[in-house]
Order: C-alpha cells, then sequence, then structure tokens
C-alpha cells in the first residue's frame, strides 16, 4: 500500500442506518449471485452486527454489516456486506452500484458494492496484516504464516457463485463467505488441519476474519495463497474437450490428490464406523431427498424405482453386517473445485461443503466416497457441455480418477459398487432438482445420469 490505511472502528453507526439502507438493498440483494433466498421476497432487514472501517464523513465511507435478511415463511439468512459510501461514484465503479439514499443519515450519498473498490480491499488486508481487533471483528494470522507485505494491489475476482474473492497481487486471495452462519467453519478448519498434517495439496490459511457476536463465534473470511497460474479444474477439461484432447493422465493425477487429502484429514481429524443404524438413516435421508424431488420434477417420476434401488441395495449390505469408515471430507468437490499448476500439481480448494446444508451436517464424518462420486458426476457434467456430447470421454477420465485414487489408498472406489452408486445416485437427484429450479436447459445432463444409474445393469 502506497499509504496508511487508517480504521475508523467505530461500531455504533447509529439506528437510522438500516433506514437508509432498507429500500436499495431489498431490490440489490436477491439479484446478486450469492443470495441464498431467491424467490421468496424479501420483506426487511434485522441488523446483527454494522463496523464503520472507514468514517462516512470523509472522502470514502466503509461499512462492514452482519445483516439478516427477512423472509417467509421460514426465517432469512445473515449476509456479510462490505457498503462503500459516496457523494459521487466515479464511472469505474458503475458495476457496483446499490443505489442513491434518499432518507436516513446516509441522504444524499450513494452506496455500493465496495469490494469492487481497491481502497476497501486495501483495508480488509492492512486489517489482517495488522491483526486488528475492531468492535466484533478479530482478524487473525496462523502462527507460523509468513509476514504479509505491503503494497499488494487488490482485483475482485467475478467468477464466484456463493462467496466473493479478492486477489491481492499475486500473493494471496481473500475468500469472503457471504450467507454467514455461527460456528466452526469448514472452510478455515479443514485447511488448517491439513496444514499441520504437512498436505501439500490445500493452500494452507494465512490469516482469517472472524467475529465475536453474542458469545458465537463466526468465521467471515480466510486469506490463503494465491496458486498464480493455475488453471481452474473445469476450465481446464473443457479446453481439453474443445481440442479434443484426452484427460485420462490430468484425472489420474487429480485422483491422487484427492486421496492425499482423505488420507492426511483421516490422520488430523477422526473417524467413526458407520454399522446397521447409522447406515439406516443415511439411507433414509437419500431416500427423502428422491421422494421430494420426484414430486417436484415429473420426468424423474418414472426413474424413481429404480433410483430408490440403489438406496436399498446399501440398507441391505448394512443389514447382512457390512459397514463403512467416515472422516472429515471435501463435501463439494467437483472440477470447479481443483486448481492446476503450471508445474502440474493439483490443489483443492473451498471446504465450506455445500452451503445450503446446516454446519452440523457439513462438518459430518462421511464416507469419502461421497467426494469421489461428486467427482465423477463433475466429469460427466463436462462431457455433456462439449458439442457433441462426449460420454466415452467421460468414461475414460472416471476410470483414470478412480486408478489415481488406488494407487494413494490402495483401495480402487470401484470395488464397492454398491456404496458408490448410492452416492452417485444422491448426487444425480439433487443435480435434477438444482437445474429444474435455476438451469432447465441443463436438464438433460443429470437426467442421462439418472437413466444410467436406475438401471445399472
Amino acid at each position: 500500500m502506497a499509504e496508511t490505511v487508517t480504521i475508523s472502528g467505530r461500531t455504533s453507526p447509529g439506528p437510522g442506518l438500516l433506514t437508509s439502507l432498507d429500500p436499495l438493498l431489498r431490490d440489490w440483494l436477491p439479484r446478486q449471485r450469492w443470495f441464498a433466498g431467491k424467490g421468496r421476497p424479501v420483506t426487511g432487514f434485522s441488523l446483527v452486527a454494522a463496523t464503520e472501517l472507514l468514517p462516512v464523513e470523509g472522502p470514502l465511507g466503509l461499512y462492514h454489516l452482519l445483516l439478516r435478511a427477512q423472509q417467509s415463511p421460514a426465517p432469512g439468512d445473515c449476509y456479510q456486506l462490505l457498503i462503500g459510501v459516496r457523494e459521487a461514484l466515479p464511472p469505474r465503479l458503475a458495476p457496483a452500484l446499490i443505489g442513491h439514499v434518499e432518507k436516513g443519515p446516509l441522504a444524499g450519498h450513494t452506496v455500493y458494492e465496495a469490494l469492487y473498490d481497491p481502497r476497501p480491499a486495501e483495508v480488509l488486508l492492512e486489517a489482517l496484516r495488522t491483526q486488528a481487533r475492531i468492535g466484533g471483528l478479530r482478524f487473525e494470522q496462523a502462527p507460523a504464516a509468513p509476514e504479509i507485505g505491503p503494497g499488494l494491489a487488490p482485483r475482485l475476482m467475478t467468477a464466484e457463485q456463493s462467496n466473493s474473492s479478492v486477489v491481492y497481487g499475486d500473493s494471496y486471495i481473500l475468500k469472503l463467505l457471504r450467507r454467514i452462519v455461527p460456528g466452526t467453519n469448514p472452510d478455515l478448519e479443514l485447511p488448517l488441519a491439513l496444514a499441520l498434517e504437512g498436505c501439500p495439496r490445500v493452500p494452507a490459511p494465512t490469516a482469517w476474519l472472524r467475529a465475536e457476536i453474542a458469545d458465537e463465534p463466526y468465521v467471515l473470511g480466510v486469506l490463503q495463497p494465491f496458486v498464480q497460474g493455475a488453471s481452474d479444474g473445469w476450465e481446464l477439461a473443457l479446453g481439453e474437450l474443445a481440442k479434443g484432447e484426452d484427460f485420462a493422465a490430468e484425472a489420474r493425477s487429480l485422483g491422487r490428490a484427492t486421496a492425499e487429502v482423505h488420507v492426511a484429514l483421516a490422520r488430523a481429524l477422526p473417524t467413526t464406523t458407520l454399522g446397521h443404524a447409522q447406515l439406516e438413516l443415511l439411507v433414509d435421508g437419500m431416500t427423502e431427498r428422491l421422494d421430494a424431488a420426484a414430486q417436484a420434477v415429473p420426468a424423474l417420476r418414472p426413474y424413481a424405482p429404480g433410483l430408490r434401488s440403489a438406496f436399498t441395495a446399501l440398507a441391505d449390505l448394512a443389514a447382512e453386517g457390512e459397514t463403512w469408515t467416515a472422516q472429515r471430507i471435501h463435501g463439494d468437490l467437483h472440477l470447479g473445485q481443483c486448481l492446476h499448476s503450471p508445474s502440474g500439481e493439483w490443489s483443492l480448494i473451498d471446504f465450506e461443503g455445500e452451503p445450503s446444508r446446516p454446519l452440523a451436517e457439513r462438518r459430518m464424518p462421511q464416507p469419502p466416497v461421497r467426494d469421489i462420486a461428486g467427482m465423477l458426476r463433475s466429469f460427466d457434467y463436462a462431457a455433456h457441455s462439449a458439442t457433441p456430447a462426449a460420454p466415452g470421454w467421460a468414461d475414460v477420465c472416471r476410470a483414470a480418477y478412480c486408478s489415481g485414487y488406488a494407487e494413494v489408498t490402495g483401495v480402487d472406489p470401484r470395488t464397492d459398487p454398491v456404496l458408490l452408486r448410492a452416492y452417485e445416485t444422491d448426487k444425480a437427484i439433487y443435480e435434477v432438482l438444482y437445474e429444474a429450479r435455476h438451469r432447465p436447459d441443463w436438464l438433460a445432463v443429470p437426467m442421462s445420469a439418472v437413466r444410467r444409474l436406475s438401471d445399472p445393469t
């Protein structure tokens, strides 16, 4: 940074703050990709916490807000917002506009999404660099982390869906969680555990942002080393497909990387054994999700009996005394959660799990095959994104990935076909419901898997 950043730190912006922001946020918030309550109108907001990071009396004000959106019939979610305040917005920040305030203490000002603006992004890094404590906000560093240097130019990444990330120079990436829940977030917990195990497949957290509110901890963001020149696994796969290139070597290497992470997690954190009672609950959950999806998506109904057989087959094995090991896993693994470095090494990122699932569920030990099934489905998605579709390409990738996994663990996931089919089926059902609701043009992709999984013969 070229100059010292002075952080205001006032934690009482005044009771009228929502008066200024409410009418603008009701329109702006539901249009954000990371807003989880789409389809239900926002009827109001309640302020969970507010901190003034830059004084609004200056040329640029900055608020850090934790704001609960009120929606019915279910309670609304809590979101992390960084709101910039200016008298007028320069043209370069036009995409960040939230609106022009007409009433309340910010009347006459313009408010905007502050992460588009380098200055507010610098404030966050400076607070992490100095381990600041501002009201309920805690900016902390890993004990053995290298010193965070000044002068790192920030840039907002625009590709994410459920969170927001800022890259600083080519050194760090700060992931800010948008939908906030109290508790120990696996997006910090698991990379820290893997760092202690010396696992090189996951960038070790350098620093993080937390909040303490009403004696409950919230993880708000994590700063990690930026893998310079890395390719997103999804984009890499699509590029190879477009060129007609084979992806088997990369898939095999990714299988090994996944296995290394699973082995390290099993060393770092407790494992458990799933017997008949636990599997019964697991199968019940899968069956309930199938019934709900079939109710919502008529195209799924003809295949429901065959899909249900994937779950009953697993329940039958458990009833015969078969057991499985469960451990902490990634929880939402697909090609987009993997980075391929210029040297050819794979890294796994984004250990938050499926954000729509309760935090307690995301932190439960689960069979590693759940991650494997997610990746196998991701190869299928990539193959069906090509024109024409290339199912044979996906088959080769799936086989190579499982072989790579076996090279590390000694166990090929395909040797437990009943468990693998159950988890692939559960994932495909989730995909059908998602695509029917959000991307109907993509519904054919998981439906092709549904046809295959409903009749494995």
